[in-house]
């Protein structure tokens, strides 16, 4: 007998939007064993990791600086994947985002706080984007795949920030530790509330969920990319454009990986160093996923894997459980997620091995 994957046919629109609560209760049930088999108490540490950190002092704020980056990469990621242009490298086009706007707070740290902060995010904006239409000549020009000249990529990029970290940019009264001076006051991204780390990233990223959504269902570029993922034939004899519309999504993806990246360092971090990104480019892929590919959706993702860095720090210093925890509860996610989503394009069946001849 084997086990055979049958096309259904059709695709459940319920199941659709169900198979990512799905997928959540799964892995939290998956995670109770893992913290059982470790010989942590399952329900202490499962609300240690979820719910310890929501009721914490700033918990709340917290997790939304940790949401603030994967909502900007996770919407920018899925406009791309729309339109069947598979970024990943977007925890690239973020590190180069960063030492675009970064270097700019260094090179100018006199000017005024509202010509400064405005041209480090647009100095961010540009560098995630140059990274990005790499990929993109990459693809149009060479037919190279993007998956692959991306995540390349995204090694290069953090060893241009190592490079710089350690070398030019090092800051000479920093006892010889590889990072940048702090950013000057007026470079600083302010924060929203005091006594908290929550800044004004929050706003750009409800901002870009917000024009993500009105890019996709009021505009004829959103059509157009809709179209060319879902049918890259009828998008051609439409007369749609594949190579400027490759080009648009990528430019999409890295403008706002690279406004994440100058928000992160002139904000929580306050300069540039050799790790200024705990995975945030990779974990947005799981959030774009999750989130169904819809703007509005990556924000209630972003919230739940932001979660999760906040529960991996719990999960240490409570616990005494490796950092990898995080890993484990993202990786987890992404399995059960995947494994629904072809279940709702597939059925499993059993069929008989042997030839039809000896079935007789």
């Amino acid at each position: 007998m084997q086990l055979k994957l049958e096309p259904r046919g059709f695709q459940s629109k319920f199941w659709s939007y169900a198979s990512p609560v799905l997928a959540i209760a799964l892995t939290i049930a998956t995670m109770a064993v893992i913290f059982l088999v470790l010989g942590k108490d399952p329900v202490i540490s499962l609300y240690t990791f979820l719910i310890e950190p929501l009721v914490a002092e700033n918990g709340a704020t917290e997790l939304l600086v940790k949401a603030s980056p994967l909502i900007l990469m996770g919407v920018g990621i899925s406009l791309a994947y729309r339109a069947n242009v598979w970024d990943i490298g977007a925890e690239g086009e973020f590190t180069i985002g960063a030492l675009f706007g970064g270097g700019i707070g260094l090179a100018f740290p006199d000017l005024p706080f509202a010509l400064l902060f405005p041209l480090m995010l647009i100095a961010g904006m540009i560098g995630g984007m140059l990274w990005a239409m790499l990929v993109a000549l990459l693809r149009t020009q060479f037919n190279a795949n993007e998956i692959l000249t991306s995540l390349m990529l995204t090694y290069i990029a953090q060893l241009i920030l190592i490079y710089m970290v350690t070398g030019p940019w090092r800051d000479p009264q920093g006892f010889g530790f590889p990072q940048t001076a702090m950013f000057s006051a007026n470079a600083t991204n302010p924060t929203i509330i005091e006594g908290t780390r929550l800044h004004l990233g929050i706003f750009f990223a409800l901002a870009a969920a917000a024009a993500g959504w009105l890019l996709l269902t009021r505009s004829l570029l959103g059509f157009q990319l809709r179209v060319q993922g879902f049918a890259p034939r009828a998008a051609r004899f439409a007369g749609y454009k594949e190579t400027r519309l490759v080009w648009t999504a990528l430019a999409l993806t890295g403008g706002l990986a690279g406004i994440a990246g100058t928000l992160e360092v002139s904000g929580p971090i306050g300069q540039l160093t050799p790790q200024i990104s705990p995975g945030y480019g990779y974990t947005a892929i799981i959030v774009a996923f999750l989130g169904r590919l819809h703007p509005i959706g990556v924000v209630f993702a972003a919230l739940l894997l932001g979660l999760s860095y906040l529960g991996g720090e719990a999960a240490q210093i409570e616990l005494a459980l490796p950092s990898a925890v995080t890993g484990i509860f993202q990786g987890v996610l992404l399995f059960y997620l995947l494994g629904c989503d072809t279940l709702i394009l597939y059925r499993l069946r059993l069929r008989s091995s042997r030839p039809a001849a000896l079935r007789a």
